[in-house]
């Protein structure tokens, strides 16, 4: 559905503007226009604005999908029951649940003033300092969103935290069997070691709120480097909160196996915290026990080597193109190896 008066795909801004118009309050809304800020197959965000205050507009993308993997509700539930936390999120101005406005739920919020750092090279201007700062918040920021209580701020239904490690083992490999097209062993032995270790982890965990995607380009950085906000809160759930930190750092491990055409490589920018820098400021900021970190690492490698492999597939079956995806395929087995060793540390 698109819009009358602009060519912005899954928004119109005719049937928006009375919505908005209730929603914030002052909204000019017949200077309403729209950019599509990032789209695909993730949850579409679009910059609202009447020529002098903005707003962003969240909805599924366009098509058929999986409601469950596109809940509106659920992003904004999360950021509502953390706006009065230390974990900086958006202002919300309202949730959409009326699908004969635009087509599917949606919601707005503020639009925080900030960049997502993604590259060594967008990092590498403000100079090993303030890396080392922004490094520094982001950890900080994890381990704050680590320490609310699910249930003093309305989240303690949110998730299914009993079993948690063992349902995302058996998540990710169901995924790699959807995609695979070739021989991986070490993905069996993974799958295996994984499996076995799963419920002594789940038994040691103690539920928390999970964003599902933590990393530097998922924050707003203002000019000063303070995090302004975190976005992306379309995989957030109770669970196992060690699993965003070992994920963050496999991101890291990623990027030098694939390189930073493919995955985010922030981590190897001058002045960037190393991995034990981020763990010792994790723990020390009181972040969650780790005495199993070496089981997260293994599952965080899992995770990805199977997300990669879905799009090699794609790749060989003509459904992704373009610059890079013909080398991903290359990254799985180092990844593969990376979470068996990883099994082995700390």
């Amino acid at each position: 559905m698109g819009s009358e008066d602009d060519a912005t795909p899954g928004l119109d801004l005719a049937r928006l503007r009375p919505w908005l118009a209730q929603a914030v309050p002052g909204a000019r809304t017949g200077a309403l226009t729209a950019t599509l800020v990032t789209g695909g197959k993730s949850n579409l965000t679009y910059r609202l604005t009447d020529g002098g205050a903005s707003w962003i507009l969240r909805r599924p993308p366009l098509g058929h999908v999986l409601a469950t993997a596109h809940d509106m509700g659920r992003e904004y539930a999360v950021m509502s029951a953390l706006a009065d936390t230390p974990v900086p999120v958006p202002r919300l101005h309202g949730l959409c649940l009326d699908t004969g406005v635009l087509g599917a739920e949606f919601y707005v919020m503020e639009a925080v003033e900030g960049r997502p750092y993604r590259t060594a090279a967008d990092l590498a201007p403000l100079g090993p300092g303030r890396v080392r700062r922004i490094s520094g918040a982001l950890v900080d920021t994890l381990a704050d969103l680590h320490a609310v209580d699910p249930d003093a701020v309305g989240l303690g239904g949110f998730g299914r935290p009993e079993g948690f490690l063992g349902r995302q083992v058996a998540r990710w490999r169901k995924q790699l069997a959807a995609s695979r097209s070739r021989d991986l062993p070490d993905a069996e032995a993974l799958h295996a070691a994984l499996e076995e270790r799963a419920p002594a982890a789940d038994a040691a965990a103690r539920p928390g709120i999970v964003h599902g995607d933590f990393r530097l380009d998922n924050v707003l950085v203002d000019g000063d480097d303070r995090l302004r906000a975190v976005i992306d809160w379309e995989m957030a759930t109770v669970g196992d909160p060690v699993t965003d930190l070992a994920l963050m750092l496999l991101y890291i491990r990623l990027a030098r196996l694939v390189g930073p055409g493919i995955a985010p490589d922030a981590g190897d920018a001058p002045g960037h915290l190393t991995e034990a820098e981020i763990v010792d400021r994790y723990e020390a900021r009181g972040g969650r026990d780790l005495g199993d970190l070496g089981f997260h690492l293994g599952l965080a490698a899992f995770k990805l080597a199977a997300i990669l492999e879905g799009v090699h597939y794609r790749h060989l079956s003509g459904r992704t193109v373009g610059p890079g995806f013909d080398r991903i395929g290359e990254a799985i087995h180092p990844l593969l190896d990376a979470g068996l060793a990883a099994l082995k540390e700390r």
